[in-house]
């Protein structure tokens, strides 16, 4: 070893990774990156240029399209569009369900259908009558009766939270009824378990995630969301909010730098792919996007909402969150090989870091097409129940607009890995530190005989 090898070089302390680690480890998939190394003025002006001008395209867009709150509406009652209050359990006794007359027969005496045979079983056994009082709104400490079947896939206990439905303008006897239990106390210590799981993994790191998280609902709730309510094309809208999320997560999370602002840039480019691929083949599909209850009661009350707009801009918000996950890898690992072997060109970067990312695409895509089946389970269970062919299953609307959302979103996520690490190794190839009076040169010369020794 020559004394060279053995003197670190002056900036050597803004690496969270030695040389060693990165040219021993076949992969580099891991955010746990040190900071970047500082870059030269020029390259600084030049990421600036590109990037100024698009988070203030991204500011104008934000201030232009905010909405200043959801329009309101006269809740028709249905569905999430109901009046909704707090209630409790607050008794609940057993009793035969043919004396509250919860169930008949059918009067024809038919039972040989599935619902007659239920409302036999139904008369048969016993019911639950629980006794709910309104913990919250005008009416607080009002009680009501509400009668649970014996077959219901909710069953009330003493002392349970429950959602309970306000209807004005029903008798007032059935005013009220139970719409589901409370699940605000096991959710809120479930998101305190990961809040704190982040924070003693991630530590500053994690701490700056939850901030970005925060950011990003607030964007989706704030803006997105009631800009499309108010009329705003869904499309543009996804890509303003999209583009701030980007912006200001990947900011928090991974510093200003070179290294995070191309990973930015990967992101947009990426981003608008699936932009442009998701409008062609929704409309091509003739995808409306109304293909639910839920979807069909937003179309119910607001006529003018473009529907399949809405499910393209469903689809980039979507992808978004895998897309930052892959361009951050992409560009740290770029880095890091930049570290590891300075004596790298362009090309021999490209090449190394796009072996990496084919891993990442393996992994990701299949994450993507399995996360979407498990969330359409239940839709393919009734399609295989059915025996419905695999033609006729991915024919439907339903599951058609499933698979152009995995395709789109997947397309962009692969066309990401590539573009993200040309860019990357352009920029840390065109860096010179050293120009600007930085004591690059012993770095070179310390790590230069080891990039000649693995050029064959």
């Amino acid at each position: 070893m020559t004394s060279s090898q053995q003197t670190p070089e002056p900036h050597s302390h803004g690496h969270g990774a030695a040389p060693g680690d990165v040219a021993a480890s076949g992969h580099v998939h891991s955010h746990a990156h040190g900071p970047a190394e500082p870059v030269s003025r020029h390259l600084r002006r030049v990421i600036a240029a590109v990037l100024i001008p698009f988070a203030t395209a991204v500011l104008v867009g934000l201030a232009v399209l905010w909405p200043g709150g959801a329009p309101g509406h006269e809740r028709t009652g249905v569905g999430f569009d109901r009046q909704t209050e707090q209630g409790t359990v607050v008794a609940l006794e057993r009793v035969s369900c043919e004396e509250v007359n919860a169930a008949q027969v059918p009067p024809t005496g038919d039972t040989s259908t599935p619902e007659g045979r239920e409302a036999v079983n139904r008369r048969q056994g016993d019911c639950a009558r629980a006794t709910v009082e309104v913990t919250t709104g005008p009416e607080k400490g009002r009680r009501f009766v509400e009668i649970v079947q014996p077959d219901a896939p909710r069953q009330l206990r003493e002392g349970q939270g429950v959602v309970v439905a306000y209807a004005p303008d029903a008798p007032r006897d059935l005013q009220y009824s139970v719409t589901d239990v409370n699940r605000k106390v096991p959710i809120a210590v479930l998101a305190g378990i990961f809040a704190l799981a982040v924070v003693l993994v991630g530590r500053m790191r994690g701490l700056m995630a939850l901030i970005a998280l925060a950011v990003s609902f607030a964007v989706l709730t704030l803006f997105i969301l009631p800009a499309i309510l108010q009329g705003s094309n869904p499309l543009v809208v996804a890509v303003v909010g999209s583009s701030a999320i980007m912006l200001m997560a990947l900011y928090l999370c991974h510093g200003v730098t070179a290294r995070t602002s191309v990973a930015v840039l990967g992101t947009l480019i990426s981003l608008l792919l699936i932009g442009l691929l998701g409008s062609l083949f929704i409309g091509w599909a003739s995808l409306s996007g109304n293909t639910d209850d839920n979807t069909g009661l937003i179309k119910g009350l607001y006529p003018e909402l473009d529907m399949s707009g809405l499910l393209l801009a469903g689809v980039i918000i979507g992808s978004l969150g895998v897309l930052d996950d892959v361009t951050v890898t992409q560009t740290s690992a770029v880095w890091e090989l930049h570290h590891a072997d300075p004596g790298m060109g362009p090309r021999a970067l490209y090449r190394a870091a796009i072996r990496i990312g084919r891993d990442h695409i393996a992994s990701v895509v299949n994450t993507l097409v399995l996360a979407y089946a498990g969330a359409a389970l239940p839709l393919l269970l009734l399609f295989s129940i059915a025996q419905s062919s695999v033609g006729t299953v991915a024919n439907s609307e339903l599951v058609a607009q499933e698979i152009v959302r995995t395709l789109v979103g997947s397309i962009g996520l692969v066309a990401s890995v590539p573009v993200t690490t040309a860019l990357a190794a352009l920029v840390v190839s065109a860096d010179r530190p050293g120009a600007e009076g930085k004591p690059a040169a012993a770095g070179a010369g310390r790590t230069g005989g080891r990039g000649r020794r693995r050029k064959r």
